[in-house]
This record gives structure tokens, C-alpha cells and sequence, in this order.
């Protein structure tokens, strides 16, 4: 079976511009890409685009079974925002290389289908007081045979571990990953695991550690941060019904306006309401969150990005491979 790939000969992705309704258009920074790395995108119609010569990309076909081979080759599952996916690879890139290592080799996978399937169930999921019910409603088996699907096409690929780098996959994260004969990195195991190894004090003498969470209707209710922190021995704080109908929901709405002044005013509400309950640290897990906050806002020095984690686990388990230790 032949699938056609759009594999990047030169070492530059140029400035991608791209679209997430309803948060607006955001550019990213010129991507370094590994020569022994694949991208691979289909169009709106769910098909493989042709050759663009003017963007220097070169189409070919190959058998799927091998395009790549290296032991530390990373398969990357994209998410509901491109945006995100390609700050993610930006980060391995990068991060990778700051002590003179090569960047691992990748294969990603980014699918506007799935994009929309994922950013539809997330709006679906608006009501904090009904998400779980209209969860139980809604038919996500698609949504979870998309990415099971993805997963498979990246293992025939050559990859040998794989990550989904967005909040709202990692929903599916035991669903997706049953099965898999690689390793599959879990982004809340990543964020319990620093966590853990931060050996952190609480802030109030004779209390738990508290973790703090906050993200959209979609990523609370799915539990999985929640899960792994617990598991760990932390104690998860979540924002109260209160706190996300007048600040969470109302900084959403106000994205989807445009008004990034209010949008940023309630997040720091919220955050501030969170750090009242004597929380350690907030995990930020939602990426328009974190990018409404300016760098040099102090309530940023008090929360973690999950994104973050991920690169940072992927990188350790690329650099182990390597060594021969994974």
C-alpha cells in the first residue's frame, strides 16, 4: 500500500501561516527540520495535495512500511490546533539541540478532518454543569477511530515512540494507545512525573500537596491530569462551578470575540482564585490560555504548560533510544 508524502528535502519550513476557528490566525517562527524528518498533511478533501515546486516540496510515493528507520524516531499525532503541534515540534527541535544533540527524527501526521472533529466536540462541551452528560450523548467513536488510525499509520511509518501533543486527545489517550508495541507518551504522566521529581513542599505546614488544574470544559471533565496527579500523591484542585461560569466560560467567549484585554483579565482571575486555595502550581492545559498571558506576567511563573513536559520527556526517551537504553 503507497502513500503519497510530502517529505522535506531542505532544512526549512518557512512561516506557516494557519487557522483556528474561532481563536484567529497566528504565524510561527521559521521551523528547523531534520532532513531524515516527514510532514505529512492532507487537504480539506481529506487527500494527499500535489507537488508545490514553488515552495521547494517534492512529492513521492513510498511504501509505508519503512520511511523511516532510526531507533529514536518520534511519531507525532497532530491536534485540534496546527498552531500547537508545530509550536510543540519547534520545541523539540530546538530543545534538542541546545547541548550540541541532533534533533530526533520525526514523522507527523496532521489531519484538518480530525482538527475539526476535535474542535467540534470541544464546543460541544461548552456547558461546564452539562459537559458530562453531553459527553455521554455525543458518538466520539469516530473521533477515536480517526486517531487510532493515525497511531497505526505512524507505527507502519517507522516511528518508535508516539506523543499527542493537545489536551483534548489525550481524552482518548487509553483508547488510542491499547495495543501499541511502542512506547506511547502520556502528557499527564509527564506532568505528574516533574512534578513528583520537583520534590515540592506545601505551601501550608501539615497539608497535601496541592496541584491546581485549569483548562476548558473538555479537558476537566476527562480526568486524566486528575488521574495521574493523584496517583502520584498530589491533591487536584480544580476550579469551582462558580469560577468557570464567570471567568473560564466568560474569557472563552471573549476570545471568540477578539477581546484579548477581557479574555486575559478573567484568566488572571481565575488563576488568582486558584492560587487562594494554597496550590503548589497551576497546569495551564489549554494553549489559548497559556499564549493570552503575556512572558513576563508574574501568575505565568506560577503555572506549567503541559506542552512543556511532553517535549522534555520525548527528548529523554529520543536521546535513551539512541544510547540503546530504551
Amino acid at each position: 500500500m503507497s502513500f503519497p508524502i510530502l517529505n522535506y528535502t531542505s532544512h526549512i519550513l518557512g512561516h506557516v501561516t494557519t487557522h483556528r476557528t474561532p481563536y484567529g490566525t497566528r504565524l510561527n517562527p521559521p521551523l528547523a527540520v531534520p532532513s531524515s524528518s516527514i510532514l505529512l498533511q492532507t487537504d480539506e478533501s481529506d487527500k494527499w495535495p500535489g507537488s508545490n515546486k514553488a515552495s521547494g516540496l517534492n512529492t513521492a510515493s513510498t511504501n509505508c512500511d519503512s520511511l523511516l528507520s532510526q531507533a529514536n524516531t518520534v511519531g507525532i499525532i497532530g491536534g485540534v490546533s496546527v498552531d500547537s503541534t508545530l509550536n510543540f515540534l519547534r520545541k523539540v527541535v530546538e530543545w534538542s539541540s541546545r547541548h550540541e544533540k541532533d534533533s530526533p527524527p520525526f514523522v507527523l501526521c496532521s489531519d484538518p478532518v480530525l482538527n475539526k472533529e476535535l474542535l467540534t466536540h470541544e464546543r460541544n462541551c461548552m456547558p461546564y454543569v452539562n459537559c458530562k452528560s453531553e459527553r455521554s450523548q455525543l458518538d466520539l467513536t469516530p473521533v477515536m477511530e480517526n486517531l487510532r488510525g493515525k497511531r497505526f499509520f505512524l507505527e507502519k511509518s517507522g516511528a518508535r515512540c508516539i506523543v499527542m501533543p493537545c489536551h483534548i486527545s489525550q481524552s482518548w489517550y487509553d483508547e488510542v494507545s491499547k495495543g501499541s508495541t511502542i512506547p506511547f507518551l502520556n502528557m499527564g504522566e509527564c506532568v505528574a512525573k516533574e512534578l513528583k521529581e520537583a520534590k515540592l513542599k506545601p505551601l501550608e505546614a501539615g497539608s497535601p500537596l496541592r496541584i491546581g488544574v485549569l483548562g476548558t470544559n473538555t479537558t476537566l471533565t476527562a480526568e486524566f491530569y486528575q488521574d495521574k496527579l493523584q496517583s502520584e500523591g498530589f491533591e487536584v484542585v480544580l476550579p469551582d462551578k462558580a469560577t468557570m461560569e464567570h471567568t473560564v466560560i466568560p474569557a472563552i467567549e471573549a476570545l471568540n470575540r477578539k477581546d484579548i484585554e477581557g479574555a486575559r483579565n478573567l484568566l488572571r482571575i481565575a488563576l488568582q482564585v486558584l492560587l487562594v486555595t494554597a496550590v503548589n502550581t497551576i497546569i495551564l492545559a489549554s494553549d489559548d490560555m497559556r499564549d493570552l498571558l503575556p512572558q513576563d506576567d508574574p501568575l505565568l511563573k506560577k503555572c506549567i504548560d503541559p506542552m512543556d513536559a511532553l517535549v522534555r520527556s520525548t527528548i529523554k526517551w529520543a536521546q535513551s533510544a539512541v544510547k540503546g537504553t530504551c
